[in-house]
């Protein structure tokens, strides 16, 4: 390990920059961090203190240890998180932070002519018309701006699906033609998908990045406004020492309970929490992948990722790019921003929770892989935090799960404090209220914040943005423990070197079914059932302080599928619950991608490629001039052409054919002309 970190470091600093000057918000970042430090750590000590001085004198003693060390981490990571979110109440109840960056400094600013930037769209096997109708909305709303002629479109595709690949093909096409994007939006396929997203990105850069100032990477459901890109870039004019500026997408788009419920809680609540990030991180924040703005140069050279040394599940490629390239960008002297304030930013979450946890699966993967580089040389102390927080945010539930289980036992073996007669010591039953409190507090002050600034409206007015607000609280506080549960069986599996893999979530509304609720969830309920009955038959006083815990679990099977249900979504939505302010008004690069996708023509699949002559000269024409007229080239052209009517032909095959032009040919003239048979049987 150490003799990769130091051919890391010397590979790629060779050439140290220069240290940089100590600007006036770097001073105040200081304070803050040293103030948010002691703010959270004292009072985690003190609590720690008084845990520890309720146990029971008759605890086993590697039991008590361990129950204190669990209640210390996760106390302070509670904590953390309310004066996070108590921070970002404060600031924007006082009209914002006047030290970070903030959209309104590009008001008024030209941009350069010669600030070319590239919007880049890395996707994979992902459901082709909302790519495309985000992207057309996108390119419309920019070209209202009267700034299109600044920016270029790129669609770099790792889909390993054939029908996907020939839908990804004409759905370029028809967007050049009703964009009129011909020489400005572009589409590659890249037959090795080496190191996943990253790769494909990197890919990009060595390919075309040199022509092009900025870049803007999209997820596959990201949309943005033409005003939100044109400030954005502004921005970067502005710093010209700002390697990364990221945005705080909000979540819209899709109308299932489970969707909603995350929505509506990211709008409310996670506002709170961006702009107390922002608070202490300022220009050493976050990037998120996606929907932020990366000065090309220097993310050229410092930011490529290299392998990770290992065999298991925390070696190889790196799973989630977007820390460790801030980190790294921070580290060249480039500082890293986030905008809170800057609108016209849209994403959509998963729709149902077992997409939600597939998510997941990856997240944790990669957060855990990326904390092996917390002692990388030269990080700044922020970012160091950044990838501990990251790991610690899975960690949390195998912590949450252990601290609970051993409070479960030691109260039938020790009597350890968390029991009825325990709690009538003031100090315990004080200390575990106010833990409970710390955790609801920023919900409420996230609605008092919307009273005071007079947005009740925006979420269908003062009573039913509170009754939004109590019901995502009951759903959230169900689902938590789902989580939990599922998040520890990631991290075990992770740090037993089982390899999860890299699948898309689904973008469509597509419901959960009951068979695959059962086969996800049944195991867990029935865990909590025998849990449940154990207390009951041991100490049936405590298994009411666990009922929050053991419900969820218990609810599993309807809970996910229920809260796939559109029906239900759009049902609380006709009553004015759970409402986002994008639903009340919709802006229009929203309205026009929901318009557009609506209007989506049948795509071809790759059957089409073999029998229409529009789609088959489309193919050909993406993969370029074919050179396999003779010799072995042209042999395995006439063996692809043959094979490709075989409806037993495995993917890669197909894909195979789909990247070669000659083979492309060919097949369409055995389907018309040599063999008609072949065109009845495609």
């Amino acid at each position: 390990m150490r003799a990769w970190l130091r051919n890391l470091r010397a590979r790629r600093f060779a050439q140290k920059p220069a240290p940089e000057s100590v600007k006036p918000w770097q001073k105040v970042a200081h304070r803050r961090r040293t103030a948010l430090a002691w703010m959270t750590l004292l009072p985690a000590l003190c609590a720690t203190y008084v845990f520890a001085d309720s146990l029971a004198v008759d605890t086993s003693q590697w039991m008590a240890w361990l129950q204190l060390g669990l209640f210390g981490l996760l106390s302070t990571w509670i904590i953390a998180g309310f004066w996070t979110g108590l921070i970002g109440f404060v600031t924007l109840a006082r009209g914002g932070d006047r030290i970070g960056l903030s959209a309104a400094e590009a008001a008024g600013r030209r941009i350069d002519p010669g600030a070319r930037t590239a919007i880049v769209m890395p996707i994979c096997n992902e459901h082709v018309p909302t790519v495309f109708a985000g992207l057309r909305s996108t390119c419309e709303s920019l070209a209202a701006t009267g700034a299109l002629k600044l920016f270029d479109f790129f669609i770099l595709s790792d889909t390993n699906d054939p029908d996907l690949r020939t839908a990804e093909a004409a759905a370029w096409n028809d967007l050049v033609d009703q964009t009129g994007g011909c020489g400005r939006i572009f589409y590659r396929w890249r037959p090795l998908r080496t190191r996943r997203k990253a790769g494909n990105v990197a890919d990009f850069c060595r390919r075309w990045g040199k022509n092009y100032r900025y870049m803007v990477v999209l997820d596959a459901d990201s949309v943005m406004s033409g005003d939100c890109l044109t400030t954005l870039v502004r921005l970067m004019e502005a710093h010209p020492d700002a390697g990364i500026i990221q945005t705080a997408p909000k979540a819209v788009g899709c109308d299932t309970l489970h969707a909603r419920i995350q929505q509506f809680a990211a709008r409310v609540t996670g506002a709170l929490f961006s702009v107390g990030m922002q608070f202490w991180q300022l220009g050493e924040s976050h990037y998120w992948g996606h929907n932020a703005i990366i000065r090309v140069q220097p993310f050229m050279q410092h930011c490529a990722l290299a392998r990770l040394p290992g065999r298991g599940a925390l070696g190889g490629e790196v799973m989630s790019h977007d820390f460790i390239e801030a980190a790294l960008m921070r580290r060249a002297g480039y500082h890293v921003w986030l905008v809170p304030d800057l609108g016209g930013s849209y994403e959509q979450v998963p729709p149902t929770l077992l997409a939600e946890l597939q998510r997941d699966r990856r997240w944790c993967h990669g957060n855990l892989q990326n904390f092996r580089l917390f002692l990388e040389p030269g990080l700044h102390p922020v970012h160091r935090a950044m990838l501990a927080a990251g790991a610690f945010a899975y960690l949390a539930a195998p912590f949450w799960l252990a601290f609970t289980l051993l409070s479960t036992l030691g109260s039938t073996l020790y009597a350890t404090p968390i029991t009825l007669a325990t709690l009538s010591n003031p100090a315990m039953l004080a200390l575990l209220l106010t833990m409970a409190a710390l955790l609801v507090v920023p919900k409420i002050l996230a609605i008092v914040l919307l009273f005071l600034r007079n947005e009740q409206h925006h979420f269908g007015g003062g009573p039913r943005l509170v009754a939004s607000a109590v019901l995502e609280f009951m759903l959230s506080t169900l689902y938590a423990p789902i989580r939990m549960v599922f998040h520890t069986r990631f991290v075990i599996a992770i740090l037993a070197g089982r390899h999860g893999g890299w699948q898309s979530p689904p973008r469509d509304d597509a419901g959960t079914p009951w068979s695959d609720a059962l086969r996800r969830h049944t195991v867990h309920a029935m865990l909590a059932l025998a849990w449940l009955i154990a207390l009951l038959d041991t100490e049936p006083g405590r298994a009411w302080w666990l009922l929050p815990l053991l419900s969820g679990l218990l609810l599993a099977v309807p809970l996910s599928v229920l809260g796939s249900r559109t029906a239900i979504g759009a049902w609380l939505r006709k009553r004015g619950l759970l409402l986002i302010p994008e639903e009340r008004w919709t802006p229009d690069v929203l309205r026009q991608a929901r318009r557009h996708l609506l209007r989506t023509p049948l795509l071809p699949s790759f059957a089409r490629v073999l029998i229409e002559p529009g789609v088959n000269f489309l193919l050909r024409r993406i993969n370029g001039r074919s050179t396999a007229s003779w010799g072995m080239k042209a042999a395995r052209a006439h063996d692809r052409a043959y094979a490709a009517f075989d409806t037993s032909l495995p993917s890669a095959e197909q894909l195979r054919l789909l990247n070669d032009p000659y083979a492309l040919a060919l097949a369409y003239r055995l389907c018309t002309t040599q063999q008609p048979a072949l065109r009845a049987a495609s």
